[in-house]
């Protein structure tokens, strides 16, 4: 892939937490950067409006469709990918296809909490009592 080389003024405060960001994960701030920018960028607008649509969705739904939607989860499996990743990164670094994995799996997480919420956003105007967090638990 080519690059280029540009020049950008960045706020002290955002430059500081990229560095800090680059010495916990023993990389170049160039690179955590790059990463942070390219990840800001891929957010394409297809995703973003899929994703709304499929929460304007749960609207639609009956209420056991929405508990279950409140209480979804990210696979077992995916959880302990990342969390191998979130270790390996901290002890030696991660490669950019990992890199790319960890933001893929972290992008699926922010995507399911959205999801939950909502759901218990329609569910507490459908009058249901949504204070007992013990409800949301996961059934696994």
């Amino acid at each position: 892939m080519a690059s280029e080389t540009v020049t950008l003024t960045l706020p002290e405060s955002l430059l500081e937490r990229a560095r800090r960001l680059a010495r916990r994960t023993r990389r170049p701030v160039d690179e955590v950067l790059v990463e942070a920018l390219s990840s800001a960028l891929n957010g394409d607008d297809v995703d973003v409006r899929a994703l709304r649509d499929a929460i304007d969705q749960l609207a639609y739904l009956n209420d056991a469709a929405l508990w279950q939607a409140a209480r979804a989860t990210v696979p077992v499996a995916l959880r302990e990918r990342l969390e191998a990743l979130h270790s390996k990164q901290q002890r030696e670094g991660l490669d950019a296809s990992e890199r790319a994995e960890v933001g893929s799996l972290e992008q699926l997480y922010q995507d399911t909490i959205l999801v939950r919420a909502r759901a218990a956003a329609l569910l507490k105007g459908r009058n249901y009592d949504v204070s007992d967090l013990t409800q949301f638990e996961a059934v696994e």
